[in-house]
């Protein structure tokens, strides 16, 4: 393993826990943050930081070129409400006017292939990462039957839905469908599914199907219960082993006093009886 890793930061808090993960096990961090993503306190926690603006391409790989990095990771994501702000360089232009399919996994996969032609691979970041990884199983509180079905149905819809490239979660109650996540975001979505189901609303969030886990992973943690809380909605169903959940102890605190129930499956055991 490399005794240093490239950073390639997005928005909340992932690239921060990542960074800390990092040195805590004695690699040497290298970030290139985005301007009005990023949170600046990522400065305190690497041991070099480049700001960029999203599709500033060859700046960021003049940077880890510079810094001798040869792997790299992606954490946090780019609001997709910045894809029309960008400031694409000649690099970026050339790449984004060679591909016919733009969703977000085509894109990334292309972006990770030019930093491969500069030697950079992308790596997975779950190996440095297994304490934030969602836990199987029942987390707070045992799910009612109506729960467990409405689970189940969210399950096969999220799915679906990300296989479109759509988004990874979906709000149901009592076999209704009443919100699909697509640019606004999981937090968003919630509150308006909730609003809609005046209580008792099951929010499910998976893993998309194609989903290339170097670049994105499912992600969950304080906004996600005080939503929930927000709207009275009663269940969150994520993906064990495959969704980061920050700030996991004090979230399934919060949720137990709110009567949510939190609970992991894998695509084998949601469907068990």
């Amino acid at each position: 393993m490399t005794d240093r890793i490239g950073l390639i930061a997005g928005n909340g808090r992932f690239p921060l826990i990542f960074a800390e993960q990092a040195r805590a096990i004695g690699l040497s961090v290298i970030a290139v943050a985005h301007t009005g993503e990023t949170e600046p306190s990522l400065s305190d926690l690497v041991d070099q930081i480049v700001w960029v603006h999203p599709g500033e391409m060859e700046k960021l790989i003049s940077c880890f070129r510079g810094a001798g990095i040869s792997e790299a990771v992606m954490a946090g994501g780019i609001r997709k409400t910045r894809l029309f702000d960008m400031r694409p360089d000649p690099r970026t232009l050339r790449l984004l006017s060679s591909l016919s399919d733009k969703k977000d996994d085509a894109l990334l996969r292309a972006f990770a292939q030019e930093l491969t032609k500069e030697g950079i691979a992308i790596k997975d970041t779950t190996p440095y990462l297994a304490d934030l990884l969602a836990d199987a199983g029942e987390m707070t509180r045992p799910l009612t039957t109506v729960e467990r079905a409405d689970v189940r149905f969210g399950w096969r819809l999220a799915k679906q839905v990300g296989a479109l490239d759509i988004g990874q979660c979906v709000v149901v109650k009592a076999g209704v469908i009443l919100a699909v996540e697509a640019i606004e975001g999981t937090d968003a979505a919630i509150r308006r599914g909730g609003m809609f189901g005046k209580g008792g609303a099951v929010v499910v969030k998976v893993l998309k199907p194609q989903q290339d886990v170097r670049f994105d992973l499912p992600t969950v943690g304080p906004d996600t219960i005080h939503a929930m809380g927000e709207v009275l909605a009663s269940v969150l169903a994520i993906e064990a082993g495959r969704t980061l959940f920050m700030d996991k102890k004090r979230c399934l605190a919060e949720a137990m006093t709110r009567n949510i129930a939190v609970v992991g499956y894998t695509e084998e055991t949601v469907w068990e009886k």
